[in-house]
């Protein structure tokens, strides 16, 4: 499977190379190691590919090497493009492998923000090339997946008439993730009338919204998939989304079986400020900070959000591992909650070929 990283703050900017590359389990290693805490001991992780958990392996262990993107926002275009407010995100998407793509590494070296999605591709079948990396972005809405909507071939067409025109059109790539994305922004946005239209992707909506159109989007594809299939042949899809305009932000972790857990999906509301070289901290597990250190300077600290597929300091009481099948939001202030994906239990389906 894929990995990816999300950072918010309404008041905190990070410097990209600081969140993306310096630390020594940042996504830009993530293509070959791996860091899995609550899931598998600290002292295992470079064991992952020989684990008697065949699950863990798979949604977790793949070489991601199929592609790179970034997405961060900038408030650059309100000083020279009328009726533009607030941030709009910036995209560099690769083939190269992140450690030697020279322009990523200038780019984070140089580049700071106070949103960046980042993610690393393991392809599920589609093509290796630029238009198929993560992230997708639909105007100020940003969006990106670890893991596979199954069966896609089976409900894409399907899955396309869902959409608003200008979603379907926006689409520029093949895979499950983008096709996910515009029909995202379609419940999001509406697909009727003015409200389908490209325009309507420069407004941003209550988060209340943006976790129902989430939602809706999930409970969709589980439903086309329903339709298009018998019980026997229909398979869980792993919908590790993630979402933002900028200013907030939803993040789901989700898989339709019984029993079987999603790929990993964390959150800290205090590894930002371990990984901030404004600041004193290591992420890389030596001299690790005592919260007594930041007595007095909360008011300097902003407050901030990161969400990752593996936590990218080694202090594991930075990361809480969200809840299988549960949605994480942020508010434009920078609160946190974690809420149930609620779905019918009919929509779940078998994996024979890992024990049901």
């Amino acid at each position: 499977m894929c990995r990816w990283f999300a950072y918010i703050s309404p008041s905190e900017p990070c410097l990209l190379s600081d969140v993306l590359i310096t630390p020594a389990n940042s996504i830009s290693k993530q293509c070959s190691e791996h860091y899995l805490p609550g899931l598998l001991p600290h002292s295992q992780e470079k064991d992952l590919d020989d684990s008697p958990d065949a699950l863990l392996k798979l949604r977790n262990s793949l070489l991601n090497m199929d592609g790179l993107g970034i997405a961060w926002y900038t408030t650059a275009q309100n000083s020279y493009i009328k009726h533009v407010q607030g941030p709009r995100p910036a995209l560099y998407k690769s083939q190269s492998p992140p450690i030697n793509d020279f322009n990523f590494r200038s780019l984070c070296d140089n580049t700071e923000t106070n949103c960046v999605f980042a993610h690393i591709r393991a392809t599920s079948g589609s093509v290796v090339t630029q238009v198929n990396s993560h992230p997708f972005v639909f105007g100020r809405h940003v969006f990106m997946h670890n893991g596979v909507i199954s069966n896609f071939s089976s409900i894409r067409r399907n899955m396309t008439d869902l959409m608003s025109f200008d979603s379907y059109c926006n689409i520029f790539g093949s895979t499950d993730s983008e096709h996910a994305a515009a029909l995202y922004i379609t419940n999001l946005a509406g697909k009727d009338g003015k409200d389908g239209t490209k325009e309507s992707w420069n407004k941003t909506y209550p988060l209340a919204d943006m976790l129902a159109a989430m939602r809706q989007t999930i409970i969709s594809i589980l439903e086309l998939q329903t339709q298009a299939l018998s019980p026997e042949n229909r398979r869980p899809n792993s919908l590790n989304f993630c979402t933002t305009d900028g200013e907030k932000l939803v993040a789901v972790r989700f898989r339709n079986h019984a029993t079987q857990a999603p790929p990993s999906l964390y959150w800290s509301e205090f590894a930002g400020r371990t990984l901030n070289g404004k600041f004193p901290g290591n992420p890389d597990g030596k001299d690790l900070v005592n919260e007594e250190t930041f007595y007095g300077e909360e008011e300097r600290i902003g407050k901030h959000t990161i969400v990752a597929s593996e936590p990218t300091t080694f202090d594991e009481k930075e990361w809480h591992l969200i809840g299988g099948n549960c949605a994480l939001t942020v508010d434009e202030h920078g609160v946190e909650t974690q809420v149930a994906i609620e779905y019918e239990k009919a929509l779940n389906a078998v994996d024979p070929e890992h024990g049901g």
